[in-house]
């Protein structure tokens, strides 16, 4: 299915969930549309599969990422890259897309992505809370759920229009926000550092 589904994800992420149609699908993958619909009976159905399926790809990149880090603020700053790479075209905002036309699986995958990024990020701060990076005052489960509440909201286009913002600058930006805010002189420190070989 891999080989449906990847270039069908990143039509889909390139081109936005409303406008691209079956038979767009069926012409990119070198098929006939009745040969696509054996493997999935409708639009929606394919849009299913190749969202979870990128969400899956995305949550084992990250914990590939964790697993490597040295400690959390080279982990944050490692997964803020990783998913720079992988914005598309800023314009198309795939996830108003996919709210708007296919509510169903934009709740499902909300649900999803809030699981995994508490997890993830609490993980995170009892890291750097244990290694003297954060301020030993947290309060672990607020910030986790305000750093995932901060990734959604700069995605919000009423907020920050694709014309003022670029989301991979909105991303640099609340990255160093949260950062700012949580670390002692030693993790600014760090963060400072990657930062100054970021931009040489």
């Amino acid at each position: 299915m891999k080989n449906i589904l990847t270039p069908c994800t990143e039509m889909f992420l390139t081109l936005g969930f409303k406008s691209v149609t079956m038979d767009d699908i069926a012409q990119k993958l070198g098929m006939s549309k009745k040969t696509l619909y054996t493997y999935y009976s409708n639009k929606e159905e394919l849009i299913r599969a190749c969202v979870f399926d990128f969400f899956n790809y995305v949550t084992e990149e990250i914990n590939g990422i964790c697993l490597q880090s040295k400690n959390p603020i080279i982990e944050l700053h490692d997964i803020k890259m990783f998913m720079m790479r992988h914005i598309k075209n800023e314009k198309i905002s795939p996830q108003y897309q996919l709210k708007k036309y296919y509510p169903e699986i934009f709740h499902e995958l909300s649900d999803m992505q809030l699981d995994f990024m508490i997890g993830c990020v609490s993980k995170s701060l009892n890291e750097g809370l244990a290694m003297g990076l954060f301020r030993d005052n947290l309060n672990v489960t607020f910030i986790a759920r305000l750093y995932f509440n901060g990734m959604m909201g700069i995605k919000n286009q009423r907020l920050f229009p694709n014309e003022l913002f670029q989301h991979s600058q909105l991303m640099s930006d609340y990255l160093e926000y949260h950062l700012r805010a949580i670390c002692t002189e030693s993790g600014i420190a760090i963060y400072n550092t990657l930062e100054l070989t970021a931009n040489e």
